[in-house]
């Protein structure tokens, strides 16, 4: 939120309401483990977190890009880099030269595949996970919550049209698929504390398409670089982490709000040889960028373990620690998060192009 305000990007907009009244974390019998006021957080961070419908989010970002700035439906099926020219190549055509390429192409990039053969690629989390949406407003659940068992998480998270999103997570092998998504949740999280079985009630009740079911990956090291010639990586493309910080989307506006402000004014659609300037910007992202995120990679790692410990006797022990730990210390705990975000060097607004 920091990072789109210095576009001048209301993301509280896209949001309405959708501030729970509190967020933490709770064991399959509806114990809290751990729970904090959002004004609370609030007045540590100077603005409360908030549950952006994906759609709503993107389509304010579209709202504030120039008229025919974005382009639907073209295939981009590979980037040449000859001496720092890229051109982008397309199945439809024609091909796009271009003054930088920022690949955004997702945890199975095929560019960063291209430009990195000898990186290790993605690494399997050890998790599947389910996740929709519900319309439950007369449910009204004021909690964003997670919930621990043994090897199997359960999420909730209202949002301001009186939906929730929901997800969860189990411990199995890669590739394992239910024939029925609906019944292996209510199967797995039906006895679950309330209002879980009353939410699962209502999962897939039109569409059973309306799961979605994908294995959890993040990057098994991180990139050399961010950058590569003229090309520069962002989001899972660049530093793909587990969703246990809710940081995947977050590191991603990170990078571009701080690639645009490294930029020098007029390096891109000039139409003129800028020599040696965005390359150099480029080395100054990576800088900027890499041991940030590649940091919070290691960290989303580390915090899914914790939740998805199997062992009675360490899920036991992880439930005491967590609930015995005071909230302002795991207040404090997320500061680097909440805080980290900083334009690096002098400058004031970054350039929107």
């Amino acid at each position: 939120m920091r990072a789109l305000d210095t576009l001048g990007v209301a993301a509280a907009r896209a949001a309405g309401s959708a501030v729970p009244a509190t967020m933490g974390v709770r064991r399959s019998d509806g114990l809290w483990l751990t729970r904090a006021e959002t004004s609370h957080m609030a007045a540590r961070y100077g603005m409360a977190p908030i549950a952006v419908p994906r759609p709503a989010f993107t389509a304010a970002l579209a709202a504030a890009l120039p008229p025919q700035a974005l382009r639907y439906g073209t295939t981009v099926t590979g980037v040449d880099d000859p001496a720092g020219r890229p051109t982008v190549r397309t199945a439809e055509g024609p091909d796009l030269p271009a003054d930088l390429v920022v690949a955004a192409d997702g945890i199975h990039s095929p560019l960063r595949r291209a430009c990195f053969p000898d990186h290790p690629g993605l690494h399997y989390i050890g998790e599947t996970a389910w996740r929709t949406l519900v319309d439950a407003p007369d449910l009204r659940i004021p909690s964003m919550s997670e919930t621990w068992g043994r090897g199997e998480r359960f999420g909730v998270t209202p949002l301001a049209d009186g939906r929730y999103y929901l997800y969860a997570t189990a411990v199995v092998p890669a590739g394992t698929r239910p024939a029925d998504a609906r019944a292996e949740l209510s199967r797995r999280f039906g006895s679950w504390h309330d209002p879980i079985p009353a939410l699962l009630d209502r999962v897939g009740r039109f569409d059973p398409a309306d799961v979605l079911q994908n294995d959890l990956y993040d990057l098994a090291a991180p990139l050399p670089r961010l950058h590569h010639g003229r090309i520069a990586w962002l989001g899972d493309a660049a530093h793909a982490m587990a969703p246990n910080l809710g940081q995947g989307g977050c590191q991603a506006i990170e990078d571009a709000v701080i690639l645009a402000h490294l930029l020098p004014a007029g390096a891109i659609g000039a139409g003129v040889d800028t020599g040696d300037a965005v390359p150099a910007a480029l080395a100054a992202y990576t800088a900027a960028r890499r041991d940030r995120t590649d940091a919070i990679r290691l960290r989303a790692r580390r915090v899914g373990r914790l939740g998805a410990l199997r062992n009675p006797l360490a899920a036991t022990a992880r439930d005491l620690a967590v609930r015995a730990t005071p909230t302002r210390l795991a207040l404090r705990g997320m500061d680097d998060l909440f805080n980290g975000f900083h334009l690096p060097g002098p400058g004031a607004s970054p350039h929107v192009y």
